[in-house]
């Protein structure tokens, strides 16, 4: 190996490092392993600009664009009654939701999907108590092999697309991944509403574990007429910067003032709400005239009104809100919502709210005040997992989400029939939607996930100096040498089983972006259809069912579900196994 070959495996090495650590938010951990190589003339700037360029990479965006519309609309949640009405058993209940909700991955982005239903679904297994955790999994699984059916199906799809036409290649037809996808889909489905089923645990309601403990994170505290801060404001009493209690609210006689501002006065004979590390609340008790109410176990309705609710919402991994303290990110302005407590990995964190530094797929529990839901910015930070009334949604919405949904149907007929690529399609569909008004300029904008577009985007960088440096040729014999022997199927096996940790372990795209160089050295070596490589690098790349960390739609349920870590990899497993032998024997008889 050549000194550049080392330095830029090691350099791989190193960002995988830091993308499974979590050193710093993923976007960034690429993009600065591309500056290095930039920086050390790897490669050049060239190089490290063709990822920007990228049809598949810019597809993404415009379809980022196409499906904020259409969660817009809301007409993916108002399809929720369809799906679950006139049910025979849970298992026939399951099974009416999944078909659909497959289907529809198969064409839409699938964290809108998953993000949208998962309050209905646990609401409706709540109504009809049935375990959440029996529906929420499957629900994220049916999504992700629905997506592998069609080039839309998966931003993984489109990534490798766009490579594949950058290397000369024709690139993948419209539903030339079905071959594959549509086999998985069938089983995986049968897996699911069975054999997945009966191994699902049978968690209990996760909205009554909340109400239990709640006793862990609320505290009430009377103020009496001899305290020596009645007339005062929050702040001017001290109760602002407390070691480990954050005021969330104050009942005031038949009023409920929340979110309680920093200027709020206090009152006597109010009672204040404390949130956060109950255990210090002898730090209070010791101020005089504040007295702890004989009953400590402050129920999480007391804190809910014609104003206000409590609501659930899991932390996305393209949220602003990461790496920073809470009390910095201005939540209470920014949502009309203040957070009560902050889940992670099931567990409460202690400690004053306002310090918490939120990671991805950490479960708040927000008191939410009337404005919440017309603050659209928050579809982006966190996915709501509490059913919303939406009284915001006119009729001229839905309309409007119809004819999205319309105009959309029509150009992928046209993309089928290669009147128009995907690129040029989704391009026309956003300049629909601009012109006839449906969305504004402002909501392209913040529908576009431009972390997601920076990471994909120097993914690439990263590919090409693999392949520059002749690193994935390098790789590449070593996987051939050592799985020659076995036959073709190994090599295929070997090539979708790396692939398919690397996506457990960082990003769908990342991985496939990375995979993808020394998938097609391996195959030009072993008389390979490049095609072959390719369908092989995006259905492991997509297939993460091992991990809530793997996929984003995984993440979303972990919480609502109330599952511990083990859940996925005893359910996803045998997922995991179908969608490998479907994969190799299909691509073997096809390709080889």
């Amino acid at each position: 190996m050549t000194w550049d070959m080392w330095f830029v495996l090691l350099l791989v090495i190193t960002m995988l490092g830091g993308l499974i650590f979590e050193i710093a938010r993923q976007d960034l951990v690429v993009f600065a392993s591309l500056v290095i190589l930039l920086i050390i003339g790897i490669i050049t700037p060239e190089d490290a600009l063709i990822g920007f360029s990228n049809q598949g990479m810019l597809t993404v965006a415009l379809l980022f664009i196409v499906a904020g519309a259409i969660q817009k609309s809301q007409l993916l949640s108002r399809s929720i009654n369809m799906l679950t009405n006139k049910h025979r058993s849970p298992r026939h209940a399951l099974l009416k939701i999944l078909i659909p909700i497959a289907s529809l991955s198969a064409f839409l982005n699938n964290t809108p999907i998953v993000a949208t239903f998962t309050p209905f679904i646990r609401k409706w297994c709540e109504d009809h108590k049935v375990p959440p955790s029996k529906f929420l999994i499957p629900l994220s699984y049916a999504t992700i092999i629905g997506g592998m059916m069609t080039l839309v199906g998966t931003s993984t799809n489109l990534i490798v697309h766009g490579m594949m036409i950058k290397d000369g290649y024709h690139g993948f037809s419209f539903f030339q991944l079905a071959i594959v996808g549509i086999p998985v889909t069938i089983v995986g489905l049968i897996y699911l509403v069975t054999i997945g089923y009966k191994i699902l645990p049978s968690y209990s309601l996760v909205s009554k574990d909340v109400t239990l403990q709640s006793r862990k994170y609320l505290a009430e505290l009377g103020v009496a007429s001899n305290f020596q801060h009645v007339g005062k404001t929050v702040e001017e009493a001290g109760l602002r910067e407390l070691k480990g209690l954050f005021l969330i609210e104050i009942l005031r006689n038949d009023e409920k003032i929340t979110p309680v501002k920093s200027t709020t006065v206090i009152h006597q004979g109010d009672q204040l709400i404390f949130t956060g590390d109950v255990s210090t609340i002898a730090e209070l008790q010791g101020k005089k005239g504040l007295d702890l109410n004989p009953n400590a176990n402050v129920p999480v309705e007391t804190l809910i009104d014609k104003n206000s609710r409590v609501i659930e919402a899991v932390v996305s991994n393209q949220s602003t809100l990461l790496g920073i303290p809470l009390k910095n990110t201005n939540f209470r302005s920014k949502f009309d919502a203040a957070v009560i407590a902050v889940h992670r990995h099931q567990e409460l964190i202690k400690g004053k709210v306002g310090n918490i530094i939120l990671k991805p797929g950490d479960t708040l529990l927000l008191l939410a005040g009337s404005d919440f839901e017309s603050h659209r910015s928050h579809f982006r930070d966190f996915f709501v997992v509490t059913p919303l009334k939406n009284p915001f949604i006119s009729n001229n919405e839905i309309k409007k989400g119809w004819f999205t949904l319309a105009s959309f149907v029509i150009l992928l007929v046209l993309v089928v029939f290669q009147a128009l690529t995907i690129f040029k399609a989704m391009a026309v569909e956003v300049l629909i939607l601009l012109f006839f008004r449906i969305i504004t300029p402002q909501e392209a904008k913040n529908s576009i996930h431009f972390d997601v577009l920076l990471l994909i985007a120097s993914a690439f960088g990263i590919g090409v100096a693999i392949t520059k440096t002749g690193l994935a040729n390098y790789l590449a014999n070593g996987l051939v040498a050592f799985t020659q022997p076995f036959g073709v199927v190994a090599v295929l096996v070997v090539i979708y089983l790396l692939t398919n940790i690397f996506t457990e372990m960082i990003t769908n795209n990342a991985a496939a972006v990375i995979m993808y160089p020394i998938a097609m050295a391996v195959g030009s070596q072993m008389g390979i259809d490049p095609m072959g490589m390719a369908v092989i690098v995006v259905i492991a790349a997509s297939a993460s069912f091992l991990t809530p960390i793997g996929y984003q739609t995984n993440m979303i349920v972990y919480g609502p579900g109330g599952y511990r870590f083990t859940d996925y990899f005893k359910v996803g497993l045998p997922l995991s196994l179908i969608v490998v032998v479907i994969t190799v024997t299909v691509v073997s008889l096809v390709w080889v």
